[in-house]
């Protein structure tokens, strides 16, 4: 326990959790040069205290590392908590067109309302009515507004208007603007369809390069109020890439940032593939890190567009039963262009929210790992329904899966999903105890500003334990069998999706020589009741040895 390096600050009175299997629990631990430089009893890093050092006294609260996000939107939700029209998924529609009748008061003529979330059950039901409603809430104004799965828009007549999109509009390939029976479009665009909305309203916003950093550093500044201080961009365009790089270089960036760049078009217009990918090579900073791609294999079960095993529940007289939804990437395809990419020296995030399409990354990485070894890395989002077949596999051919507990709560989204997928697949969702207990890296991600108004890590830990909303008046658990216990849940959002980002060897533990990254909470997680934890407050949140967020001095963002 000695150290030659100066001693900057000691973080003392305990207790503190490293999340370090080797040396799980100190009473304190020291800090030089931004490193952690030593764990230990109390007696030990006091001794190491020199006259300049400073002293951090927990005063009996639980002292433990940053937390990862392995799955998030930056640009999407800085951009929505910055600028844009705040929804909560459990919004009526009615509540939604009181909130965009007013949002009209701070806008010039017909400059654009962009806001969402707009829950999935909302997004079920949506009529012309309904279209007509958002028409005269808007007041002229063009609407766009996003969905809880982000794969999704709902827009009013004057925004589909400058889309050029009518009745006789043929669906882009992909993605479908909805009709009626009569054939009448209802403002709800479905996947592929959401980017033509997107790029008509970018038409006409000047996204200036200080748009863009306000929006991420209202980001950033977000995770790290709720003790987050490394992150996986999940879908990280050029803008993204250079506004992030740029933030680093300034000294602005106060969290560590893996950015997934998309290897097709997805959410946001703009370059993709192997010219992005060199776009990302240009912009590697000390903390950012562009070293995934991003994978779409299939949509979302909300709309029918997972691509599952067993065939969807027929809820409407026009549904096929022997409907499975499609995969977008053909397996020879898949592997052939994820070769590449690990040639490349590049890994991949793979989203895929059916059983059928995991499976078929699965099958890929089985052939590229025959191909390639053992070193890149690759991650499955969402991990929602995988076979009982595939499960082992995650662990054996070393694929992370990038689970999402916000989906359920305070999402709706669950309440659609159940329309549509047969009870007997519905019921095993998110088997994490599962494929943790098989050695799978189970890894916890936000998907904000999908699913949830906020990146509120507390909520998505607990229900990993839990199983239930926190809501009590929320009844019922979801696959009970497959909760995980505290310690297994803190795991999944320090140390594994550090390892599961390759950044194990700078973040997701308080272990000397790795990032001095932590936090200091109002409770003990490890000691409280688990359906308390989702009210736990992040006091203080320390990145690289320096404070950058204290309560006492700042709130974090209510959802609106």
């Amino acid at each position: 326990m000695t150290t030659h390096a100066p001693i900057d600050l000691i973080v003392v009175n305990g207790p503190v959790y490293t999340s370090d299997p080797a040396n799980e629990w100190a009473e304190a631990f020291a800090v030089g040069a931004g490193r952690i430089l030593a764990v230990g009893t109390e007696s030990e890093i006091r001794a190491l205290a020199g006259d300049g050092t400073e002293v951090l006294d927990l005063q009996g609260r639980l002292a433990m590392p940053g937390l990862v996000d392995v799955h998030a939107h930056l640009g999407l939700g800085g951009r929505q908590a910055a600028f844009e029209l705040p929804l909560l998924p459990t919004d009526s529609t009615e509540q939604i067109f009181a909130k965009v009748r007013a949002w009209t008061d701070r806008l010039e003529p017909g400059e654009w309302i962009i806001g969402g979330i707009v829950g999935s059950t909302v997004m079920d039901d949506i009529t012309v009515a309904d279209l007509h409603a958002l028409d005269a809430a808007a007041a002229g104004h063009p609407v766009l507004l996003r969905d809880d799965s982000m794969h999704n828009r709902w827009v009013n007549s004057r925004a589909l208007e400058l889309m050029g999109v009518d009745a006789s509009t043929p669906d882009p390939e992909g993605g479908t603007y909805v009709r009626d029976d009569a054939g009448q479009l209802t403002g709800v665009l479905q996947e592929l369809a959401s980017p033509v909305a997107e790029a008509a309203a970018a038409a006409s916003i000047e996204e200036t390069p200080e748009r863009h950093a306000a929006a991420f550093r209202t980001a950033v500044g977000i995770l790290n109020g709720y003790g987050v201080t490394a992150v996986q961009e999940a879908a990280t365009m050029d803008y993204a890439l250079e506004t992030l790089a740029g933030m680093d270089e300034r000294g602005e960036l106060t969290a560590h940032v893996v950015a997934s760049m998309p290897s097709r078009p997805f959410i946001e217009p703009g370059t993709t593939g192997a010219d992005l990918y060199d776009v990302g090579a240009r912009h590697r900073t000390a903390h950012l890190h562009p070293d995934f791609s991003k994978y779409v294999l299939d949509g979302v079960p909300m709309t029918r567009t997972s691509a599952m095993l067993s065939p969807y529940r027929c809820s409407h007289a026009g549904h096929d039963p022997q409907h499975t939804g499609e995969p977008l990437w053909q397996l020879e395809d898949l592997v052939s262009s994820l070769e590449e990419l690990v040639d490349r020296g590049l890994h991949a995030k793979l989203h895929a929210t059916g059983d059928a399409a995991v499976r078929m990354i699965l099958d890929a990485v089985e052939r590229v790992r025959a191909s390639r070894g053992d070193g890149p890395l690759f991650q499955i989002a969402h991990a929602e329904y995988v076979s009982d077949a595939d499960l082992p596999r995650f662990a054996a051919l070393g694929v992370v899966p990038d689970a999402s507990p916000y989906i359920w709560f305070p999402s709706v989204i669950q309440e659609s999903i159940a329309k549509q997928i047969p009870a007997e697949t519905f019921d095993r969702s998110w088997p994490l105890k599962d494929l943790f207990e098989d050695g799978a890296l189970v890894s916890g991600g936000s998907d904000w500003p999908c699913s949830a108004p906020t990146p509120d890590p507390w909520t998505g830990l607990e229900t990993m334990i839990t199983r239930r909303n926190p809501d009590p008046a929320v009844e019922g658990e979801l696959n009970a069998a497959q909760a995980l216990d505290v310690r297994q849940a803190v795991a999944a959002f320090t140390r594994n999706p550090a390892a599961a980002m390759g950044l194990q060897d700078t973040v997701g533990m308080l272990r000397a020589g790795l990032s001095a990254d932590f936090i200091v909470l109002d409770r003990n997680i490890f000691t409280i009741d688990p359906g308390q934890i989702h009210d736990t407050r992040v006091q203080q949140t320390y990145f690289e040895g320096r404070l950058v967020h204290d309560a006492a001095a700042q709130q974090v963002p209510e959802p609106a």
